[in-house]
């Protein structure tokens, strides 16, 4: 069913269309006409596959300037904020919306101009969004759609209490107003399942499959020595023909170790770009839009990085440790090989990390080769050992008399 079918107003149709798309993906097409019906929904969907317009469509053509917060989003991430604003202001460019963006890291002034203009779409972090209430800049008594993305992530990053706060300062379902939410997740563990029931109102349910690893999308794990990892990913580098790099690495100290050792090799000196939550929020987004606009060719990250930002044209992804958990491996991975473009995920595997590569390996149900760098000098770990070891037979005791001297 094409995108006029759905019941979308004329002025987001006008602006999908400019944006080149034809066809919604199957969560857009399942919820958006229930969005549009009125329900509350719970949309049970990984990152990637096409969320932000299945509720910023039909929740842009259920409203009309009105100068106040009509809309909330909110968001666990500012990259993940900024990057939602951004589709907004893009899908609502025909209809004389406007668009405020808080988050924190920064000061309040161009925030508070945001919300002095005459706000209709609030997209905002938790704790700022808060910040902005006790300060009397914002309040929501012509809320009409309420909409919690990204659900699970908030709930890691321990948000759950203050979206509490936020959804028990806006309008509840009652006889005068009505308050529609959308609730967005890409997974459902029982505690945000409690946390459903208890913030939405007979809510409808779309969910969409597990996405499948990219076919367009090549593995291999690359065993080598603990003390030889950082040798490896720079033989890699070396030898790999590459446009543009996402280097993932599990801890913020470690993005920054990373960085200033790739930064002191000379053929990519001032290429290679570093972005976590402890660098200041303008140089992260500087940081962002410079390796998209191909500024930097590496950029090294935490997994803050890797859910829901949108980067097109990575070739490879390089994951400086096997991740702890098996998801954001697919989340890692899936910055390359999208459109049915190629792309490479290589992984550095130690000796400490073989329980999490099975973990990996279940999860996407498919085996990883493994494989060594050609011409590298490795230290010798028993993961290099591609025979499998022959077991060691104890020699027979007895079988004869000892000979008396």
């Amino acid at each position: 069913m094409p995108f006029n079918q759905l019941g979308l107003s004329a002025p987001i149709l006008q602006a999908v269309t400019e944006a080149g798309y034809e066809d919604p993906t199957p969560i857009q097409e399942q919820s958006i006409p229930l969005i549009l019906e009125g329900k509350d929904l719970i949309g049970a969907s990984q990152t990637g596959t096409g969320k932000t317009a299945a509720f910023a469509l039909p929740s842009l053509s259920k409203i009309q300037p009105l100068g106040k917060p009509q809309i909330l989003v909110l968001e666990p991430t500012r990259e993940l904020a900024d990057q939602v604003a951004e589709q907004f202001i893009t899908y609502g460019k025909h209809t004389g919306l406007k668009v405020a963006l808080l988050y924190g890291g920064v000061g309040y002034g161009k925030q508070d101009e945001q919300l002095k203009a005459g706000a209709d779409i609030v997209v905002a972090c938790p704790g700022r969004l808060i910040d902005h209430f006790y300060r009397a800049m914002v309040r929501f008594g012509a809320l009409k759609i309420l909409i919690l993305d990204e659900v699970d992530r908030m709930l890691d990053m321990g948000f759950l209490p203050q979206v509490r706060k936020i959804i028990n300062i806006c309008p509840w379902n009652n006889e005068e107003q009505t308050r529609q939410t959308l609730f967005f997740s890409a997974t459902m563990p029982p505690v945000i399942k409690g946390f459903a029931e208890w913030c939405l109102t007979n809510p409808s349910t779309v969910e969409i499959a597990r996405a499948s690893v990219a076919s367009t999308v090549s593995h291999a794990f690359y065993p080598v020595a603990m003390t030889q990892r950082d040798e490896l990913l720079l033989g890699l580098l070396d030898k790999t023909d590459f446009h543009s790099v996402m280097i993932f690495t599990r801890t913020r100290k470690e993005a920054d170790t990373v960085t200033m050792m790739l930064n002191e090799v000379e053929a990519i000196k001032g290429k290679v770009i570093a972005m976590h939550s402890d660098i200041r929020q303008n140089d992260r987004m500087k940081a962002l839009k410079g390796f998209k606009d191909g500024q930097y060719q590496i950029l090294v990250a935490t997994d803050v990085a890797a859910r829901g930002i949108d980067i097109s044209g990575v070739t490879h992804v390089i994951n400086y440790r096997v991740p702890e958990n098996a998801e954001d491996y697919v989340h890692r991975i899936g910055r390359t090989g999208r459109a049915q473009k190629e792309g490479d995920a290589f992984t550095l595997l130690t000796a400490d990390e073989l329980e999490f590569a099975e973990s990996v390996e279940n999860f996407i149900e498919k085996k990883i080769e493994r494989k060594k760098l050609e011409g590298f000098d490795y230290q010798y770990t028993a993961m290099l050992d591609t025979e499998p070891r022959k077991s060691f037979k104890k020699p027979k005791r007895g079988g004869g008399r000892r000979r008396r001297r």
